[in-house]
């Protein structure tokens, strides 16, 4: 799925009640009739795909009787001005139209030359879909609260069964703009576009709908700003601007003691890898110096693969055993290739207990967790967890799909009162006060071994270097997603490794220090 974001500050997801209150708020402090925001839209949403299909493509209109179905109308009129071949089919089942659907009716039969429209009361014989034509799906849209059935159920399911590419006003019609839990699949319109009004939706972010709406474009349809930035959002996604005033200039003067000391825990033997790959991250990222306990076995793999850490060396020769203190030391980070043995557990647990410092806890160290739940209420406060979807659903149970999921990680990080970063293309750091702020960087190539404890290694680097808890998950993810997209341009999503997102992060760094203008990522 391809996302066009055309924005350089934060941006707001909102919930479907929400969005409906900012239309609101816009008609009555622009102010600006309904029918005439309706217009806007149609107006952007008829560019849109001016800009993509030229007046040869024969266009198939689905209409619903509420206000999607009005956008639909109006953008079938529009179509018919710039000359191309319009159907329209209005579905009035219920013999009740909202009133702005009413109204782009009745603009539509009275335009001269108007499309052909067909308004469906009952029966229903469905125009023939072919290769080359455009569907354009204007059925429901935000508002849509339970799944499709009986006939609407049929239609999206016979657009579906055709080869005519489809493109959907704000959303997939059955698709719903947050929990889709309880939706039934089949009933959702598999969009090739979903052109989205203002804002993405909630929904458009979890990998298993990517399916229903295929490439996503933002339209601005000037709802007002004001309602918008009075209007909290308790999910948003992460851009550009939102990174840059995070970033810590280093003061001349620095010496390496100033630039903080971070303590890795990790790496069992035949794991040494994870910690390896930890503890370069950490040092590209900053950190004035590193410390890593791992067991004796690992020794000389990390003295050659990481020279500038200094090693404490663990008693026993494969295995995490014994916890250390932390006074000297700004931040430490447990997990990565650390195992789950019974002594490890119990060490953990002690080395979290005698954390002084910010945590970042990852891999195995969630999965004692997943063994041991009771013992999640003694991690310290402001701990930082970053399962992928696998890890959190041993802490806190299966789940049905993403939104469940999220739903998850939001409770959790509000219940240990810490932050849960909850891996995925669209990484989502849920906040302790219930905030969740989505990732704008990253791409599939990242899906590789050991790309986690290189995130694990990034925050251990920006904690120890003096970052706060909430600076260091949002610029951490951002700089790993970053430097993942820098290596995937120049290597290819197919070859990408580990290895490369820290090669990468010098420029990661470079290019958000130098962030001046707003750019889209995929």
């Amino acid at each position: 799925m391809l996302f066009f974001l055309y924005f350089c500050t934060v941006m707001k997801i909102f919930t479907a009640a929400q969005i409906h209150e900012l239309d609101k708020y816009t008609i009555e402090h622009e102010p600006i009739k309904s029918i005439d925001l309706m217009e806007r839209a149609a107006r952007a949403l008829t560019e849109a795909v001016c800009n993509r299909w030229d007046n040869t493509v024969p266009v198939v209109v689905f209409a619903g009787p509420g206000n999607n179905g009005g956008d639909a109308l109006a953008v079938a009129r529009m179509l018919g001005e710039e000359g191309y071949q319009v159907q329209a089919f209005l579905f009035n089942i219920s013999g009740k139209l909202s009133a702005d659907c009413a109204e782009n009716k009745q603009r539509l039969v009275t335009r001269r030359g108007h499309p052909l429209l067909t308004e469906v009361t009952q029966e229903f014989d469905p125009p023939k879909l072919d290769p080359g034509m455009l569907v354009v799906d204007g059925l429901f849209g935000s508002g849509l609260n339970k799944p499709l059935a009986g006939g609407f159920a049929s239609l999206v399911k016979y657009i579906n069964s055709s080869q005519a590419q489809v493109v959907s006003i704000d959303v997939p019609s059955g698709l719903m703009t947050e929990d889709n839990s309880y939706n039934v699949r089949a009933n959702i319109v598999r969009a090739d576009l979903t052109l989205t009004l203002q804002h993405i939706k909630l929904s458009f972010l979890f990998p298993e709908y990517q399916q229903f709406t295929g490439e996503v474009e933002v339209l601005d349809i000037g709802l007002s700003k004001e309602g918008i930035d009075k209007t909290d959002a308790s999910y948003t996604l992460t851009a550009d601007d939102d990174i840059r005033p995070l970033l810590r200039p280093r003061n001349p003067f620095a010496h390496k003691g100033m630039m903080g000391h971070g303590l890795l825990v990790a790496g069992s033997y035949g794991m040494a890898g994870a910690a390896v790959l930890a503890a370069r991250a950490c040092l590209r990222s900053g950190a004035g110096k590193l410390t890593v306990h791992t067991p004796r076995r690992n020794v000389n793999i990390l003295q050659q693969a990481v020279p500038e850490a200094v090693l404490h060396i663990d008693h026993e020769e494969t295995t995490f055993s014994e916890a250390m203190g932390t006074d000297n030391f700004q931040a430490m980070a447990i997990g990565p290739g650390l195992g789950t043995g019974e002594q490890t557990a119990i060490a953990t647990m002690a080395q979290l207990r005698r954390a002084q410092c910010p945590v970042v806890v990852d891999a195995d160290a969630l999965n004692i967790f997943a063994s041991k739940h009771a013992w999640l209420q003694q991690l310290p406060k402001g701990a930082i967890l970053t399962p992928h979807a696998k890890e959190l659903e041993r802490m806190e149970g299966q789940c049905t799909d993403s939104y469940e999921r999220l739903s998850k990680a939001r409770m959790l990080a509000e219940r240990l009162q810490g932050y849960v970063i909850l891996k995925g293309h669209r990484t989502a750091v849920c906040m302790p006060d219930g905030h969740v702020a989505f990732n704008s960087t990253g791409n599939a190539g990242m899906a590789t071994a050991g790309s986690g404890d290189v995130l694990t290694g990034i925050l251990l680097g920006l904690l120890a270097r003096g970052y706060q808890r909430r600076e260091a998950c949002l610029l951490g993810v951002y700089l790993h997603g970053l430097a993942g997209d820098l290596a995937a341009q120049e290597l290819g999503q197919e070859s990408l490794m580990a290895g490369d997102i820290i090669a990468y992060l010098p420029k990661a760094f470079l290019e958000v220090a130098s962030i001046e203008a707003p750019h889209f990522n995929s």
